[in-house]
């Protein structure tokens, strides 16, 4: 008699068919440990509450709870290079200066004058300034701090130049960011990033420029709008134009503390969902049209896959050609997977971070103010600084409104813009099916979307804190 077949552990079914880090080491090049070591563990599978999305209340908790107690990127170090740059950061109803001191220090100051609360500089801006004088009444202070003019001082004779210091926030920078944080007991930067840096070793992200800025109004809840991009789950319904050259539901997915996670997203292998066999031919040539990034088609040379070689391993070689090319480096010591998988890591609350050289990305999903039925979405494309050192001047940053497509952006490719499009276009529908279910929550795969369920028990650790 056959015996009985004993049910998996909770989280422990995976995609039938070669794993991520199979075919990854199936490449033989050796890419970095950290890539193929897997970090997943099972935590829970209760049903995710709508109303986390869609409170008034839930949202003025984050605010306070949250937003205030969190380390989070404000800018790029890029921003602010010189003495006397500034740049003003939101977030919810809170507006901050971060500025360049004298000394080359990077300071962050509440926006907001000491005498009446007028803001120092104007929402959203940023540029130079030798001093932060308020423009209702004069009072100004010094890049560092210090009160430096008072008009009419006889008439303040209760203040004095320490009380009056602006009040400083907590900030460091990791890999070429800018971060703040509003709570002076915070833990350090060091122990939120996680495995940041160690698995950033080899990916400098201070050693990249901002090639594009594009910030983009969505209909939805900033967490929903983030967890649109922790999965690979909806690649299948949304971007069907890609399976025969990703593969998806056998994403690898990790898990690292309470405040960050990871997918690996191979390219150049077919969806596990595809039936048919396919050549390596056809799949480089798929990849090849796709135009995942501007400049990749190669329309005067058809290339080919030798024998004993994958598409993985020609599309890999073909783009540190093309990109090294481009940007004056040498990108041959990069593993196939480092050059064309999506390898995606989210630092909690909000930010995504990609270190592969098809995929420059970096994004950031922030409040809407104070609405919680909209976000604010930040998309950077990070290039290498070129081996000559010389560093190109970010880009200017071009804003959709809810309603323009990523198509509208100058010079974006159409095939990029169509993904996204695809990505963003859900959120509206998911965002006002919140509101009209009769089921109370969202139910979540134990594996495809354990990056979601990460994020709302860290939330849920800020939210419970005195």
């Amino acid at each position: 008699m056959n015996k009985p077949v004993e049910p998996l552990a909770p989280g422990a079914a995976r995609c039938p068919g070669p794993s991520t880090a199979e075919i990854i080491h199936a490449d033989g090049d050796h890419p970095p440990a950290h890539l193929t070591e897997q970090s997943y563990q099972f935590i829970g599978d209760a049903d995710i509450p709508f109303s986390r999305y869609t409170s008034r209340a839930f949202h003025e908790l984050e605010k306070e709870k949250l937003w205030l107690k969190v380390w989070q990127w404000a800018c790029r170090v890029d921003d602010i290079p010189a003495a006397g740059d500034y740049f003003i950061y939101e977030i919810t109803d809170k507006s901050v200066i971060i500025v360049r001191t004298e000394s080359g220090e990077i300071k962050a100051y509440p926006n907001a004058c000491l005498h009446r609360g007028t803001q120092l500089k104007p929402a959203g801006s940023a540029g130079r300034s030798r001093q932060l004088r308020c423009p209702f009444h004069g009072f100004t202070w010094s890049l560092e701090g210090a009160l430096t003019e008072v008009p009419c001082r006889w008439d303040f004779p209760h203040i004095s130049d320490d009380s009056f210091r602006l009040p400083e926030l907590r900030v460091d920078t990791w890999g070429g960011f800018v971060f703040i944080n509003f709570d002076q007991d915070a833990t350090p930067l060091a122990e939120h990033l996680g495995v940041l840096p160690k698995h950033f070793a080899n990916w400098d992200l201070s050693a990249k420029f901002t090639a594009k800025h594009v910030r983009k109004l969505l209909p939805a809840n900033w967490k929903a709008c983030l967890e649109a991009f922790l999965e690979s789950y909806h690649v299948l319904e949304t971007h069907p134009q890609g399976v025969l050259t990703v593969g998806d539901a056998n994403s690898q997915y990790d898990i690292y503390g309470d405040t960050v996670s990871r997918f690996v997203h191979l390219v150049g292998y077919p969806s596990p969902h595809l039936k048919e066999s396919f050549s390596q031919q056809q799949l480089l040539d798929a990849l090849m049209g796709e135009g995942v990034v501007e400049g990749i088609a190669d329309g005067a040379t058809k290339l080919r896959v030798p024998e004993g070689w994958t598409a993985r391993q020609v599309f890999a070689e073909h783009l540190q050609g093309l990109f090294g090319k481009a940007y004056g480096k040498d990108f041959s010591h990069l593993s196939i997977s480092e050059t064309i998988d999506a390898i995606e890591y989210c630092l909690v609350p909000n930010t995504c971070l990609f270190p592969s050289l098809l995929f420059p990305m970096v994004y950031r999903f922030r409040p809407n103010g104070n609405d919680p039925d909209s976000c604010i979405f930040d998309l950077l494309f990070l290039q290498p600084v070129p081996d000559s050192g010389v560093r190109p001047e970010p880009a200017e940053m071009v804003e959709l409104d809810f309603e323009q497509s990523f198509h509208d952006v100058p010079g974006f490719d159409p095939g990029l813009a169509t993904i996204y499009d695809q990505d963003t276009g859900n959120l509206i529908g998911q965002q006002r099916g919140f509101k009209s279910s009769t089921k109370l929550g969202q139910t979540l795969g134990n594996y495809q979307e354990v990056r979601l369920r990460q994020l709302h028990q860290t939330i849920d650790k800020f939210l419970a804190r005195d």
